[in-house]
């Protein structure tokens, strides 16, 4: 199986550890797919626990989870209820602990934690626990206090991370949930067996997909973020699965170079945020589409046509499409393209642009990226 590089004592030949953290996503992602997934279909050793818990489901599944991983959290809403049909409902650890216990929902629970150990996440685990509920942790630290108090764990493979933004662990737990709602399906026989081989060896190429784009974003996002110096706010919009990255994006780049950014669904933008676009403002816009889904062009449809209304206001856009996408890249002041792959593959990719977007604008302000003021991870996670 593929190991994960240790980290040194420095992060050479990287300025900060968050830049290296980035660079180690197809690295890491080639490992947990190494430990889950062989020859086209899922390793029975590794998954079995998996099966047997999603087989146990009588009913909905609810996520807790805080911060970067409620955003994994709220992808894989959407990708488990498409592809299995088990409703999901995605709550914030630190509001769902405080429910009266007669209106929380009687649901088989997952916790979704780069550590294992946050203490509002933890405390939702204890509490399903005590109510006889079906439980889930999904870590990066397999011998944490989640991983041993859960029903069943399913740790991805980040190896540790030590800048305070989270980058590769935010994409480990995306693939896990993917390949989790690809393993739900499975149990539902919503899914055939030769689409899921299809779709895991689509899985397969993800590393490489980074790996071939990554320093062409390197360049193109350094550029860009020395003409955003003086950009005091960003937007960030996106549809779908995309929506969730989009709000990484802006918490990227709020706790790395304390700048205000916010994010929104897109057909929410002329819904009130619209106010907030004049100098000083970009747009970010993800316009990424799966053009073997028709539900994803048309949503990419309604994005483009907003695209066209912001830029006749005058607003400052940075997009993110497909590469080749001629139409978004005459719209937009800013263009990052994407090798075009299945929506759900299209998330792992787009965010690593909006990570790197986030990393050179806080060393353009003179931030210490790895370490942010006033934040700090519960544990090193490894």
């Amino acid at each position: 199986m593929t190991k994960i590089m240790e980290p040194n004592q420095t992060p050479l030949p990287y300025q900060h550890w968050m830049l290296r953290e980035i660079y180690e996503q197809p690295q890491c992602l080639a490992a947990t797919l190494d430990q889950y997934v062989e020859n086209g279909s899922f390793r029975v050793n590794a998954c079995e626990p998996l099966l047997k818990w999603l087989k146990s489901l009588t009913g909905e599944i609810v996520i807790a989870a805080s911060g970067s991983s409620r955003h994994a959290a709220m992808v894989a809403e959407l990708m488990i209820e498409g592809e299995s049909g088990i409703a999901v409902d995605v709550e914030y650890a630190s509001e769902y602990i405080y429910r009266p216990k007669r209106t929380r929902k009687h649901a088989s629970l997952i916790v979704v934690s780069q550590s294992g150990e946050t203490a509002d996440t933890l405390a939702v685990l204890r509490a399903a626990n005590i109510a006889h509920q079906l439980t889930l942790a999904i870590t990066n630290v397999p011998g944490s206090t989640m991983a041993r108090e859960a029903d069943a764990s399913f740790p991805t493979l980040a190896g540790r991370e030590r800048a305070v933004p989270a980058t590769k662990s935010f994409t480990a737990q995306l693939l896990n949930l993917y390949l989790l709602s690809l393993l739900a399906a499975q149990t539902r026989t919503t899914i055939s067996q030769p689409d899921l081989a299809t779709r895991l060896s689509e899985l397969s190429q993800v590393p490489e997909l980074l790996r071939s784009q990554i320093e062409d974003w390197n360049s193109r996002i350094a550029t860009i973020a020395n003409e955003y110096r003086n950009t005091n706010n960003f937007l960030y919009l996106g549809r779908d699965v995309h929506y969730p990255i989009a709000r990484e994006g802006a918490l990227k780049m709020k706790e790395s170079a304390y700048l205000h950014a916010e994010g929104y669904p897109s057909g929410e933008l002329k819904h009130g945020p619209n106010a907030l676009l004049s100098d000083g403002t970009a747009l970010v816009m993800i316009a990424t589409r799966d053009d073997a889904n028709p539900d994803s062009v048309q949503r990419y449809e309604k994005v483009v046509q907003l695209m066209r209304d912001m830029r006749a206001q005058g607003v400052d856009i940075l997009a993110i499409s497909n590469n080749g996408d001629r139409e978004v890249e005459a719209i937009a002041t800013h263009f990052i393209p994407v090798t075009p792959a299945r929506e759900p593959l299209l998330c792992l990719c787009e965010v690593v642009p909006l990570q790197l977007l986030s990393y050179f604008m806080a060393v353009a302000r003179g931030i210490d990226v790895d370490h942010p003021r006033n934040l700090t991870k519960a544990v090193l996670t490894e």
